[in-house]
């Protein structure tokens, strides 16, 4: 294949995986539009009250003591099925860059007859860390429902509470175990150097997909925790953690983004507990 062809068919291939990316973003997007829009205040709600999951109410959007009661199955059912959609709506951006080198790559090394597993199986494992991701957060939501610390936007309403994962957070954009996953997923080609490169086995591109998810999770699990501050349905808090993420593996500074935003993170924080200092 000449080089013209080839440098064709890597484009269409960057066209192709580029616009699946965009389709599954678009459509976790609109799954957590349309649940936020459902649990809205006045909002009808078929199918058993989803605020019903944390609180006794007439009005989501008014203030009432709670009355929890306990998850039946399909509470969980649906809080983790909320949890994975939000992670593919909010993880699967950052990891473009990787996904598209993958394609590239896997193109080229099929036109040499060197064929590598498809990208699909690579996008796969990553997807699998953010659903087992998903499983903890769901646990941690029953938890905090249990002991009445969410209110009916699915926020903590302790301040204490909410400027402790603040302040826990912020430290940790600043620690070393932050630092080594961070770097691993601003660097997609390095990842593949220090992992053996692409993998020729379906099995081998799910594993080499998990190895890459787990420093991402790594890097960005502290971030996903504070939803629970501002609001597990909050729009506009679940855009800008998404936007931050994006921005941490993305732009090329290092680790400025991830120590300037986990200052940020502690000083609003402490704010909370000591509104008064």
């Amino acid at each position: 294949m000449g080089d013209t062809a080839l440098n064709a068919v890597l484009r269409r291939d960057h066209a192709v995986v580029t616009g699946a990316l965009v389709v599954i973003v678009a459509l976790a997007w609109a799954y957590i539009l349309w649940l936020a829009a459902a649990m809205m205040p006045g909002a009808p709600i078929s199918g058993g009250d989803m605020a019903g999951l944390y609180m006794s109410n007439i009005d989501m959007g008014a203030a009432v003591a709670p009355g929890f009661r306990a998850w039946a199955s399909a509470d969980f059912a649906f809080i983790f099925t909320m949890w994975a959609v939000m992670m593919v709506g909010m993880m699967t951006p950052s990891v473009a860059p990787m996904l598209l080198l993958y394609a590239g790559v896997g193109r080229k090394a099929l036109a040499d007859g060197r064929p590598v597993a498809s990208t699909g199986w690579f996008f796969a494992g990553y997807v699998t860390v953010w659903v087992f991701f998903s499983i903890v957060a769901t646990g941690a939501q029953w938890l905090l429902a249990r002991f009445a610390l969410l209110n009916p936007a699915m926020a903590t309403g302790s301040a204490v509470v909410g400027g402790l994962v603040l302040i826990a957070a912020g430290f940790y954009q600043w620690t070393p175990i932050k630092g080594v996953c961070l770097r691993q997923c601003q660097a997609p080609i390095a990842f593949l150097a220090s992992h053996g490169g692409f993998r020729t086995t379906a099995s081998g591109a799910l594993r080499l997909g998990i190895d890459h998810g787990a420093y991402c999770l790594g890097c960005c699990w502290a971030l996903m925790a504070l939803l629970f501050v501002g609001g597990i349905m909050n729009l506009l808090w679940i855009a800008g953690i998404a936007f931050l993420v994006l921005l941490e593996k993305v732009v090329p500074t290092g680790q400025l983004i991830p120590r300037v935003s986990g200052a940020l993170m502690v000083a609003v924080g402490t704010f909370l507990i000591f509104p008064a200092l």
